[in-house]
């Protein structure tokens, strides 16, 4: 009863960290149709275009002991050199669709998942080694349900291959009349036509179970809604997690502010250490409002900005720092130095003779 309870407050949907720490455990959705597909793809591949050749290198080696028997000596010491050349050569032979088939089976995990790095899943615990939790496991109902597919699915090849091979039973009693080669002709094109009609079949199962198995397992990881609350809390407090966001909210913070230095209209220098940007529209404001500052390289870059954009830039050590270090973003001028940037400015527009006769500096 607790279990169901537990599901049914599980009414979120997994968070990238859930499904992430899921994935380190090994426990990622997988449908053991899709192995069963790629190996039957695999097989067909093989009896397609490799096994017509490897049976006729499996007969070139078998017609060495039925052509010429009397060539060979059958002594201990010969034998065993007979027997080793036969296995090299059959393993040989075989080696192109083994190797096939091994890298068919590496990838059917790779195929769905990506490749996954699970070591977390290879540490020993009890509970793997426990009886009690095995049975458990082997009378689950997904258990069941995976040996109902199984059934169905050797009901389906079943009735395929009877369906497939019913016209031959009428020939049946004329088999044995036929040629060796002619008879393995047509045993390979009833196995290859056998095959492409269960790989179409076993394709839509495994779509279908594809579907379904990954469903479940996002149901499986839904969280509830105090776990989705935990885990942000959780991660609001990562010093990591602060930190980047408090460089996300500085970088936004400088970007803003070398966008407000164009309307500026002046900058004031240390010359290298520090540069703080002024406006003052003498119609619109009382007083100048510092628009942006910075030290060492972004004192470079406001500077560069500045130039781009044709903005005066004025040299004055006790100003800028004393600016740089009192007076923060958007603040007014205080009073302490309306003398000294009123100079400032002054001094610039009447350099742009924008300077009102009659009218105060600043």
């Amino acid at each position: 009863m607790s279990d169901q309870a537990d599901d049914a407050q599980k009414t979120e949907e997994p968070t990238p960290k859930k499904i992430s720490q899921a994935r380190e455990r090994g426990n990622v959705a997988r449908s053991m149709e899709i192995n069963t597909w790629l190996m039957l793809f695999a097989g067909t591949i093989i009896v397609a275009m490799v096994a017509p050749g490897l049976m006729g290198d499996i007969r070139a080696i078998a017609l060495v002991y039925i052509e010429r028997p009397h060539e060979y000596s059958f002594e201990r010491g010969n034998l065993s050199g007979l027997l080793m050349w036969t296995v090299i050569s059959v393993g040989l032979a075989l080696a192109i669709p083994a190797i096939f088939l091994v890298v068919i089976a590496i990838a059917t995990g790779i195929v769905q998942n990506g490749l996954v790095f699970s070591p977390k899943a290879l540490e020993p615990k009890l509970e793997k080694f426990s009886p009690i939790n095995g049975l458990k496991r082997y009378a689950s109902w997904r258990q069941w349900i995976e040996f109902f597919k199984g059934l169905l699915k050797i009901g389906i090849v079943g009735t395929i291959a009877v369906l497939l091979l019913m016209p031959e039973f009428k020939r049946i009693d004329t088999l044995p009349t036929v040629d060796l080669i002619d008879l393995l002709a047509l045993l390979h094109v009833l196995v290859l036509k056998l095959l492409l009609y269960v790989l179409g079949i076993l394709s839509v199962i495994a779509f279908v179970d594809v579907v379904v198995q990954r469903a479940q397992h996002r149901k499986q990881l839904r969280m509830t809604k105090q776990e989705v609350k935990d885990e942000f809390k959780q991660a609001e407090g990562d010093p990591h997690v602060k930190g980047r966001l408090r460089q996300i909210r500085m970088d936004r913070a400088r970007q803003r502010m070398m966008q407000a230095v164009p309307e500026a209209d002046v900058v004031v220098t240390n010359p290298t250490h520090f540069a703080v940007a002024l406006k003052y529209k003498q119609d619109e404001m009382e007083v100048p409002v510092l628009v942006a500052k910075g030290q060492d390289l972004i004192a470079q870059k406001i500077r560069e900005v500045a130039e781009e954009n044709d903005i005066p830039i004025v040299e004055n050590k006790p100003l800028a720092q004393a600016l740089f270090k009192g007076v923060e973003l958007d603040q007014e001028v205080p009073t302490e130095h309306y003398k000294a940037v009123a100079e400032v400015i002054s001094y610039v527009w009447r350099m742009q003779g924008r300077l009102r006769p009659g009218r105060p500096d600043a």
